[in-house]
């Protein structure tokens, strides 16, 4: 990799006008002499290529200088050099050089597509900001993006290599930034970048984003912990080399060629260590560490096994990923071993290919590609495979905060591993539930799930699960998704799968519920609700076409969805739909008016009105501020895009919403028979003694009501004290029973239902 250029700043804020003219040194270095020496590996026609990119970039960044003084154009060229580094081909270097050309410079996607091709031109439009668009928040901004970024890169990967060296480059040349800028980047690329170049396997560039962003957001503890290293590296320097010198005799005389690397902890990897095991500096025994590269896969068993004579493994320190790979791709043994001296060495063994995919991950695939003209291992397409599962959930997530949220979640860096019956593996995130492992199956097995056994034992759903476990889950076809799932699912996959199912159950209800209220509404106008839609041919179809052009929606079920969620007024709709049969020769029918009293409708009463039984969903809710029960006198508020809220009518707050908003208000009335309990709240005033819960729990329980909650608020507790309970009561009848039998309780004084 290219040295950082020194005291640069990011072109997130780099000045239109140059603040100083430029050093002569620096005009030298933004020559494109500085990137061929990298570009041997590409083939004439491909250099020239790259050459007229660097000219058009250059051109284009023409005046613009970073907040150093130096010409922007360097820092490009830095990030075509970081891609240079990994083989990437012509379009990715070309993309590199070009990458911030859309968004500083004007250049449109049409003038790159005529000038470099379209692959090039999507390549580049993937790595452009989405500053044209205008964001409420700062996160709202930052979570378009990715988005932006990860759509492309289901096109193409390079787009996020791209992305990562250009801010590798920008996090190593941002010193002439003001201080909380500085903070702001290395915060985000702590969250976001260092976990998205883990997950791809780029191991060096995770490492040095950890320690650049570790050392703007604390650099006090950075300065000292460097400075402990430092002397550290002095006092065992000896050490180091003896254990080299042993272990590459020890592998000679067992006639193994291979190569030894001594290897030192970063400062960040040091300070987690300290913070997670409270430990301190001089506590942290493996400051230093070994790396064995053999030539063959058999060999790293034979190595280990030379290893483990020469010196005292630590029990429980052995881990092979060779045979089961992190997520990430990454192969390696790792084993912990004693030496002469008594402190513990760590020692990695890897073969040349595993060390390649190791240190540079799915960038390996250009490398081998180009190098050795051999495909990559298997363990670089993993990464692939982790990039198309976000994609999967973009599709689905439609708000951008909600997206970022399971993109933070998909970057956690620990996983477990646990099988399949049949015994094939899966890595999960730390946490992971088999809720989450039944969605990484399928998502029809995620959806169907309703019990779980692991290691052939029962279990539940919201158990976590361990490495070496056994899931099987049991489904059933009738079986639903839970909203309570959310609460502990730990996998983006599995959170955008049930989210997306509940949306759709609710536009499911919202259909039904604006179906019934725009047919009531019409039957006020004395019409009835025409039938078909807007592909229907005749006279229906091209009334439910103008009616659409009037709305905005682009089709009847979503114009439909929008009256059952309250976005639009049903009886508006209606008159203009009305409007619309009486052009086409319709006229009002008295009878209509009067006739629904005789029309049987389980669901949908004569007079339009809508039945509440508790078998509606999340389009009819019960407001929580009176919280009604059968029995009581009921309105129905359409909210804004949240369904039909049903009040009591004597509810203060409800009276304040009719007041400003007359038009959103429909008749609603209970059912005959509610198919179950409604939860209301009371408040009981108790002498403060001993057995006092006891003996309301039992007056409750004995007037066959439950409780569901219990507040006894954050004052301290007197001679007296006030319980607000939510019981679960059939109706107003059940709940004066309830509350008679309080009032009999001993230790209460006082009961009454809590009203708003």
């Amino acid at each position: 990799m290219p040295a950082p250029v020194a005291t640069t700043a990011s072109p997130e804020t780099h000045p239109a006008a140059a603040p100083a003219p430029a050093p002569a040194g620096d005009a030298a270095a933004a020559s494109f002499a500085a990137l061929t020496d990298k570009l041997d590996y590409l083939d004439a026609a491909d250099i020239k290529r790259v050459r007229e990119a660097y000219r058009f970039a250059d051109e284009a960044h023409l005046g613009q200088f970073r907040a150093s003084g130096e010409p922007y154009i360097t820092h490009p060229i830095a990030v075509a050099g970081l891609c240079a580094g990994w083989k990437l081909d012509a379009q990715a270097i070309m993309a590199a050089l070009m990458h911030d050309a859309m968004e500083d410079c004007g250049v449109t996607k049409v003038e790159l597509i005529e000038r470099f091709g379209a692959p090039t031109a999507e390549l580049v439009d993937g790595l452009t900001k989405l500053d044209k668009l205008q964001f409420s928040t700062k996160e709202e901004s930052q979570a378009e993006s990715f988005r932006k970024m990860l759509l492309a890169m289901s096109r193409d990967v390079r787009v996020i290599l791209v992305k990562l060296a250009d801010r590798l480059h920008n996090m190593r040349t941002m010193d002439a930034m003001a201080a909380h800028k500085r903070a702001r980047i290395a915060r985000e690329t702590l969250d976001i970048y260092a976990p998205i170049a883990h997950r791809l396997g780029l191991n060096q560039i995770y490492r040095e984003l950890q320690e650049l962003s570790f050392k703007y957001l604390q650099p006090w503890r950075y300065g000292a912990l460097s400075k402990a290293v430092r002397k550290a590296r002095g006092y065992r320097r000896d050490i180091v080399e003896r254990v080299r010198l042993e272990v590459e005799k020890a592998l000679q005389d067992s006639q193994l060629p291979a190569q030894v690397y001594g290897r030192e902890k970063t400062i960040f990897s040091i300070y987690q260590k300290m913070r997670e095991k409270h430990l301190s500096f001089a506590q942290v025994s493996d400051l230093f560490g070994f790396r064995v590269v053999v030539k063959s896969l058999p060999e790293c068993y034979l190595a280990l096994g030379v290893l483990h004579q020469l010196y005292k493994p630590l029990p429980g320190r052995f881990k092979d990923y060779i045979a089961i790979p992190k997520a990430n791709g990454y192969q390696s043994l790792h084993t912990t071993l004693v030496n002469p001296l008594g402190t513990a060495v760590e020692f990695q063994i890897r073969t040349e290919t595993m060390h390649a995919v190791a240190e540079e991950g799915i960038a390996a695939h250009w490398m081998y590609k180009t190098v050795d003209g051999v495909l990559p291992p298997d363990g670089t397409r993993q990464g692939a495979v982790w990039l198309q599962s976000l994609i999967d959930i973009q599709q689905e997530t439609r708000d951008s905060a909600e997206f970022l949220e399971h993109l933070k979640i998909d970057l956690f860096p620990d996983a477990i591993y646990v099988f399949t019956p049949k015994s094939k593996i899966l890595a999960l995130p730390k946490g992971a539930t088999p809720v989450d492992f039944a969605y990484a199956i399928h998502s029809d097995v995620g959806d169907r799930c309703v019990s779980a056994k692991v290691n052939g034992e029962p279990v539940a759903l919201r158990t976590e699960l361990r490495s070496g476990d056994v899931v099987e889950i049991v489904s059933a076809p009738s079986a639903r998704p839970n909203p309570a799932w959310l609460n502990f699912v730990r996998t983006g996959r599995a959170r955008s799968k049930i989210r997306h199912y509940l949306k759709n159950l609710e536009a499911e209800e919202s259909l039904e519920l604006g179906e019934k209220l725009l047919g009531k509404a019409l039957r006020a106008e004395g019409l009835t609700l025409p039938g078909g839609d807007e592909q229907a041919g005749g006279p229906e179809g091209q009334l439910w076409q103008a009616l659409l052009r009037w709305s905005g929606n682009r089709t009847r079920r979503e114009l439909l969805v929008d009256v059952g969620q309250g976005r639009k007024i049903a009886s508006i709709v209606a008159k203009r739909m009305a409007a619309l049969l009486t052009e086409t020769g319709a006229r009002p029918d008295a009878l209509t008016l009067t006739a629904g009293r005789f029309v049987a409708d389980d669901n949908m009463p004569a007079q339009g009105t809508v039945v509440i039984d508790g078998n509606q969903g999340a389009t009819i809710q019960l407001a929580a501020c009176c919280r009604p029960i059968p029995g009581d006198a009921i309105v129905g508020y359409l909210g804004r895009g949240e369904g039909l809220v049903v009040h009591t009518a004597e509810c203060s707050v409800g009276r304040r919403l009719f007041e400003r908003d007359t038009e959103r208000w429909i008749d609603v009335e209970w059912a005959d028979e509610p198919a179950r309990s409604f939860e209301t709240a009371v408040s009981v005033l108790v002498d403060n003694g001993k057995g006092v819960l006891a003996q309301v729990a039992q007056a409750v329980s004995a007037a066959e009501a439950d409780i569901t909650h219990i507040d006894m608020g954050h004052e301290r507790a007197g001679a007296t004290a006030e319980l607000r309970l939510l019981l679960s009561v059939k109706d107003r009848q059940h709940l004066a029973d309830v509350l008679r039998a309080l009032k009999r309780a001993p230790a209460v004084l006082k009961v009454a239902r809590v009203k708003p």
